[in-house]
């Protein structure tokens, strides 16, 4: 192995990008210790050359177009801090593997959309795309599921995938706000953006499950196949039903091998109290896989901010700067083997169902009809008070049912006069 300095390039310097710069130059003795070379930026992109990030720029060339700092003569690494799937995040990726250097990124969204292809490409040639930054920030879950567990076949990943998620869903069940109210605070306090709505409505989840399937399954990444609901129909009366009934309610990622295929699904889940990933709150994530040797293991940690995710991808560049190299997604890109996914409406599991229904005689017996109708059975029956002739809530949960079914039987309760709101359900998993 060289001693020769690892030579990067880094494109973007928002909140992660001066991240990764401030952690190389406060650890640089322990990085040179640890890899046993020097870790040297040589050149950087952004939007702003004026902006104040708390780093020193002076020594290092600055490139408007991140493309062009691809090109930078003499870089080993491209570190791609950009961002989305496509633009010039994917052509900062394309160029540096083209022109034969290594790519650390912390962009989930390009891997879901694109992680098979550039991987087939890096391997190609030799080179690393290395992304533990891109799912749950700062716990090291891709060398956790891709090294630590190789020696297992994994049947699940599941985990809390957005740490705004669930900041929101903990102050709802803590303070007894509604969903509005604390993702407006949630803003303010910047664990939100000003348009939330791939957060809020799981499509950051999704993106980071997709990766992790591949990684926990040796399959290509397949986005499209994942089943993705969020958070904004939950309300603050779910979460009072939910501690009556004994649980808590989670935004999880879920991938699972089945009889049908393989299921990737991100939705609200009520998960037992007694279940360790229940009590995960605030901004952090989680991540369980379970093995065949190994069995549970958790990961908990931050993830997402300046420092979680710098220390992601600085262990990235740590790797390549000692020569380390394994398979983008665990095995060689061109092994990866295709599955058949799993259709939403095979699932299998139980259901809570909250309802909005006219107090009247014989609305109970509708309900439970149509249930019957589709073979679903009623676990436990829930209402609080009388109040004849006024729009009263009612809570259910079922046995294990059939997806489809469930789906049916709640059209039809939809239907009935005296349901005057749309019927509200989240899936309850037993972990």
């Amino acid at each position: 192995m060289t001693n020769a300095p690892l030579k990067i390039a880094v494109a973007g310097l928002g909140t992660v990008g001066a991240g990764v710069l401030k952690l190389l130059a406060q650890q640089a003795e322990v990085i040179e210790q640890r890899c046993g070379r020097r870790i040297e930026v040589v050149a950087v992109s952004a939007r702003s050359r004026g902006k104040d990030r708390g780093v020193d720029l002076s020594a290092v060339e600055w490139y408007d177009d991140p493309v062009k700092l691809a090109a930078h003569p003499g870089v080993d690494v491209v570190v791609e801090l950009i961002g989305g799937s496509e633009g010039a995040a994917k052509q900062t990726v394309e160029t540096a593997l083209e022109l034969g250097r290594h790519v650390v990124t912390a962009n989930k969204a390009l891997l879901a959309h694109h992680g098979t292809e550039l991987a087939l490409k890096a391997e190609g040639k030799g080179l690393a795309v290395a992304f533990e930054a891109a799912v749950a920030g700062g716990i090291p879950i891709i060398k956790g599921l891709r090294e630590g567990l190789a020696g297992n076949r994994i049947a699940e990943v599941h985990g809390i995938l957005n740490g705004t998620c669930n900041y929101i869903l903990t102050e709802m069940r803590t303070t007894g706000r509604e969903f509005a109210d604390v993702l407006a605070e949630a803003q303010k306090l910047g664990y939100a953006e000003a348009d939330p709505s791939f957060d809020i409505d799981g499509v950051d989840a999704a993106h980071k499950l997709a990766v992790l399937t591949s990684v926990a399954f040796g399959t290509p990444v397949d986005f499209q196949n994942v089943y993705v609901e969020g958070i904004r129909h939950v309300s603050a009366l779910d979460f009072d039903y939910a501690d009556a009934l004994g649980y808590r309610i989670k935004l999880l990622g879920i991938a699972r091998r089945t009889a049908t295929g393989i299921e990737q699904r991100v939705h609200p889940c009520m998960v037992p109290k007694a279940a360790p990933i229940a009590a995960v709150d605030g901004v952090f994530n989680a991540v369980v896989a379970q093995g065949d040797f190994v069995d549970r293991v958790l990961f908990v940690g931050r993830g997402a901010g300046a420092g979680p995710t710098a220390s992601a991808v600085v262990a990235d560049l740590i790797d390549v700067a000692r020569g380390r190299s394994t398979p983008t997604f665990g095995v060689p890109a061109a092994s990866l083997a295709k599955a058949q996914p799993s259709p939403m409406e095979a699932r299998q599991g139980a259901y809570y169902v909250r309802l909005m229904v006219v107090d009247r005689p014989g609305v109970i017996a509708d309900i439970a009809a149509a249930m019957r109708d589709q073979n679903v059975s009623m676990e436990q029956f829930l209402q609080r008070g009388r109040s004849p002739g006024e729009a009263v809530p009612v809570v259910l949960t079922t046995h294990d049912t059939n997806e489809a079914a469930m789906q049916r039987a709640l059209a039809t309760i939809g239907k009935k006069e005296a349901v005057v709101e749309p019927p509200r359900m989240i899936r309850i998993e037993q972990f």
